[in-house]
């Protein structure tokens, strides 16, 4: 499929109009389109894969320029339509009033509950199917954090809103709650303006770090980061990282809990994202009882999956090290002692030293 089979007559101003009403219509909160020039942004990510600030994300630097190049990801891209979807579900428990009880564990809100990605990937297909039965046939693909797009910056020249200190897309009428989502075309659509940063003098997330992984505006050291701990990293977590990381059990976001422009995010009307299993103040001895069978059948579905029962084990073994001393936990953790994991064993140990100080 090509744009060279649209019809020379495509009002393409008009068209544009009429893709952002679709995709509100499916959902979207906001979308905005942006042309492929990455140039900057490819510097930036080249300095911190150069720096190894991604960790054991190898997938980061395994795609070469593709990730920066649209047109190399997907051959005869001019644009890219990008859009945002709010994740907060109406009812769901205060996030500080779960980080501040140590009893139970801390899912970061975006996890709670559907996976966003084929959502939000049959979403954007129908808007591609629409788009067709208009101008017929033209080249696209949709994207949901499945391949390597640089979505942020993306979004940013969109016009969705700017990239935090943070590294975190904020949209200055609805914070940084949302999902992106991109569909790439070879329709010669009109872009539409960047956002501008405003950030300001604030550096509120950059201090509220519990484990200092935002080193400075802009850069993330992801081997700090919580998020990482608890989701992408497969082996132990850094003995001197885990007192920080409190009750996290899967991502954090104390970044973003604390930045001012969240005041103005959104609620989300998509009922798939309403908690799971009680899932946003859920206590810790509970959850880590949990057979494994238990795990992947109420995690079906669902972006915890992607941390693995072991790794799952292992977050709630450190949160429970930090949970005030109970007989609970102690007998919690002691049923977990002779895991046929090696990696769940050593931070039970951990977990039972603190316990018994």
């Amino acid at each position: 499929m090509s744009a060279a089979d649209v019809p020379s007559t495509t009002d393409f101003a008009a068209l544009a109009r009429d893709i952002k009403h679709w995709a509100r219509e499916l959902g979207f909160a906001n979308t905005g389109i942006s042309g492929v020039d990455l140039d900057e942004d490819e510097q930036h990510l080249q300095r911190w894969l150069d720096e190894g600030h991604h960790g054991e994300m190898d997938y980061m630097a395994r795609h070469g320029s593709k990730r920066t190049r649209p047109a190399e990801l997907e051959p005869g891209t001019q644009r890219v339509i990008s859009v945002r979807m709010d994740y907060i579900p109406p009812g769901t428990a205060n996030a500080w009033e779960v980080l501040g009880d140590a009893q139970a564990g801390y899912v970061s809100r975006y996890a709670l509950g559907r996976d966003y990605h084929k959502l939000m990937r049959s979403r954007l297909q129908k808007l591609a199917e629409r788009i067709q039965g208009v101008v017929g046939d033209f080249g696209y693909r949709a994207y949901v954090d499945s391949a390597p797009v640089m979505e942020k910056a993306l979004a940013r020249n969109a016009g969705l809103g700017w990239i935090g200190k943070h590294t975190v897309l904020i949209n200055r009428r609805a914070g940084s709650y949302f999902f992106l989502g991109e569909l790439y075309t070879d329709l010669p659509l009109p872009v539409d303006p960047p956002a501008s940063a405003h950030c300001g003098t604030c550096t509120r997330c950059i201090d509220v770090c519990p484990t200092q992984a935002i080193l400075g505006p802009y850069q993330l050291d992801a081997k700090r980061c919580i998020s990482y701990l608890t989701i992408e990293l497969k082996g132990s977590i850094p003995e001197d990282l885990r007192a920080p990381m409190g009750n996290r059990i899967f991502g954090c976001d104390d970044c973003q809990l604390v930045c001012p422009w969240n005041k103005f995010a959104q609620e989300t009307s998509e009922p798939d994202f309403a908690p799971r299993h009680s899932l946003d103040g859920a206590k810790l001895v509970e959850l880590f009882a949990w057979t494994e069978q238990e795990f992947l059948k109420r995690t079906e579905g669902m972006a915890i999956r992607r941390t693995g029962y072991e790794g799952w084990l292992r977050n709630i073994a450190v949160a429970l090290g930090n949970a005030p001393r109970s007989t609970e936990v102690v007998e919690a953790l002691n049923a977990r002692a002779d895991h046929p994991s090696p990696v769940v064993r050593e931070h039970v140990a951990w977990a039972l030293a603190r316990q018994r100080g």
